[in-house]
């Protein structure tokens, strides 16, 4: 992930984490603190042990006063009891935090997916650096959960190296005899001052060789995040159920196994990652745990010789050996947790070029007119526009008006720009060339939420949220429960609604209710429009409203739909050619062009324009009589 010519300095590790210390603490309050309270409480709870157990050990050595030796055993139960609770609360104080960290911390990202101009979501460029960020997260918590981890292990080395050098400077200090001979040596300046250089030295080597491991762990995060989609991808492929039919008629499970055993990181013995492990990974961690054996030994070596030598008495020993491996110990954890904030740095770059995506839709001012009489116009004016990326025009050159409370076609082959057409109309998209006004006025003038709220639309891929019914049609948990009957009623829904068993209280689908409803295809597509009646905006848009549904309930909806939309403008979008007749008006498209503008009638008196063409298409499979059978 990082190239020799891409080096990461401190300055920039501690610049990015600092902008993620500010955006987490803005979403969940406390949870640096709680963090930095158990860092503080674990590091330097061992170290009152420590030194207790010493004066006791030193005292049973020694004089064996009974009035000296009752308190000091008192105190260590009492101050060990203490401990153990305020550390055993803040952990469980820190657990609960993590789950609420772990739950917001996804706000800020579905927050800037919300805040996001359409634009940018439509691209699968931005799907895909999202979809890195979360998979990085998944197979080794690298991101922001890496960095509150590590938050909390500054805490505790900074808190542990600080307790350790208190109860560990009399170690340097406490002189040998003169009577110790050769090993008054050790009190030596130069001695003292080469002896902490050396411990210095191999209590940084171990979390150095630990930094080099995590490094090489990172570089395999392209391999490793592909890995974890194919994993996620098939490891759990039975679990879906709408799949179970395919993959028994099929055998979609061998190309399932296949991936799994050959391609899956975590099976694949020679993906980049089992490499890593069996070469420099499994080496650094190797290193860094000889690294950490000597400094042990050491440590020992120096305590026990000035024990000997008589510096101080054997219950000294049980407190230096203790302070000066929790002091070396703490030194690794601070210096491994920069190390791994450093090798955390990618991965938060590819965080903050996700949430840094710029909005550059204009927002406008102006409010839009709140008309009682519905008197809105839409004209397009020699609108042209292609997408980010594409050097096709996807519209080239629309003229077009909404005349108020009348119904509109648009028709035409698929990736004539009918779908495109609908997208600028509910300014999802700003066009390159041309203008859309509202009323004579630049629909980009216009504050976009309120432009917006003139528009109920039902797309094609609509989506429905595993909730109750009324719900979903008025998208919001408290509604008018007359209204959403209405307009259930008034797509098609009404038969299925009185047999539903809570009426608009069912719950659709089963993720959150073991009585939730399934629906068919048709059916979602009802409440869809159900959806956008009771939004009861003065443009309705349906764009291929009713692709789902057979013949018969198609026609049963275009039948009631003029009564439906009252005094509505609506635009319809549709294949079916026979779905339009009602319609005041058509519009023809034709490689992003309109070619053709007419009532049905009118565009099929017209027999050599495309209209006609694709009405005689259509028309061939109902009309031609049936092949004689051969006997």
């Amino acid at each position: 992930m990082t190239s020799k010519s891409d080096k990461i300095t401190m300055r920039e590790t501690l610049q990015i984490h600092w902008r993620a210390f500010k955006d987490i603490r803005r979403y969940c309050p406390g949870a640096f603190s709680v963090s930095v309270l158990y860092g503080t409480a674990a590091a330097l709870s061992p170290y009152v042990t420590v030194y207790l157990s010493a004066r006791i050990i030193n005292e049973l050595a020694g004089a064996r006063r009974l009035e000296v030796l009752g308190p000091l055993a008192i105190l260590a139960v009492a101050s060990g009891a203490l401990l153990t609770f305020v550390t055993g609360a803040l952990l469980r104080w820190k657990t609960a935090k993590e789950a609420e960290f772990l739950e917001r911390k996804n706000r800020l990202f579905a927050d800037k997916m919300l805040s996001m101009d359409f634009a940018d979501i439509d691209k699968v460029e931005t799907h895909d650096l999202r979809s890195q960020i979360a998979q990085s997260e998944t197979w080794a918590g690298f991101g922001f959960y890496r960095f509150w981890d590590q938050f909390e292990k500054v805490a505790q080395g900074l808190a542990g190296i600080l307790g350790a050098a208190v109860l560990t400077i009399s170690l340097f200090t406490l002189p040998v005899p003169a009577s110790a001979g050769t090993f008054t040596v050790l009190n030596r300046p130069a001695f003292i001052a080469l002896l902490v250089l050396a411990l210095a030295f191999t209590a940084a080597l171990g979390p150095l060789c630990d930094n080099r491991a995590m490094d090489h762990l990172a570089r395999c995060a392209e391999n490793s995040r592909f890995g974890n989609r194919v994993f996620h991808g098939f490891g759990f492929l039975a679990d879906d159920k709408g799949r179970g039919m395919d993959i028994r008629m099929y055998g979609q499970q061998k190309i399932a196994r296949y991936y799994m055993e050959k391609e899956s990181v975590f099976n694949n013995g020679s993906s980049a990652l089992a490499r890593a492990c069996r070469g420099p990974i499994g080496i650094w961690a190797a290193l860094g745990s000889c690294a950490s054996a000597i400094l042990t030994g050491l440590i020992y070596l120096f305590v026990c010789v000035k024990a000997w030598a008589g510096a101080f008495g054997v219950g000294s020993v049980t407190q230096y050996v203790g302070a000066v491996s929790a002091l070396a110990k703490n030194m690794g954890v601070l210096i491994e947790a920069m190390g791994v904030l450093r090798s955390n740095v990618p991965f938060m770059r590819d965080i903050y070029q996700f949430l840094d995506i710029p909005n550059q839709m204009y927002q406008g001012s102006l409010t839009t007119e709140k008309r009682s009489d519905r008197q809105y116009e839409v004209e397009f004016q020699d609108v042209s526009f292609k997408y980010p990326g594409s050097s096709t025009w996807a519209l080239r050159h629309v003229n077009i008006k909404f005349r108020v409370g009348r119904r509109m076609a648009v028709v035409g082959e698929n990736g004539s720009g009918k779908t495109t057409f609908i997208k600028l109309l509910c300014r999802l998209y700003d066009p390159q060339e041309g203008h859309i006004l509202l009323n004579g006025i630049d629909i980009r003038k216009y504050n976009y939420r309120d432009y917006m709220a003139l528009f109920s639309v039902v797309f094609q891929d609509f989506q429905l949220l595993a909730q109750p019914l009324g719900a979903n049609v008025a998208g919001a948990q408290d509604y008018d429960r007359t209204r959403a009957e209405k307009a259930l009623i008034d797509a098609g829904f009404g038969e299925r609604l009185a047999a539903m068993p809570a009426g608009l209280d069912t719950m659709l689908y089963k993720e959150f209710a073991e009585d939730g409803v399934d629906v068919s295809g048709g059916e979602a597509q009802k409440i869809a429009i159900a959806r956008a009646l009771y939004k009861d905006a003065p443009f309705i848009v349906l764009d291929e409203p009713t692709a789902a549904l057979d013949p018969i309930a198609e026609a049963e909806i275009y039948a009631k739909f003029n009564d439906i939309a009252g005094d509505k403008t609506a635009v319809y979008i549709s294949h079916r050619l026979s779905s339009c007749k009602f319609c005041d008006e058509i519009a023809v498209f034709d490689h992003g062009q309109v070619v053709q503008r007419g009532t049905h009638e009118q565009l099929l008196a017209d027999e050599t324009g495309k209209y006609a063409q694709l009405w005689h298409a259509q028309a061939q499979y109902y009309t031609e009589a049936p092949s004689p059978v051969e006997v």
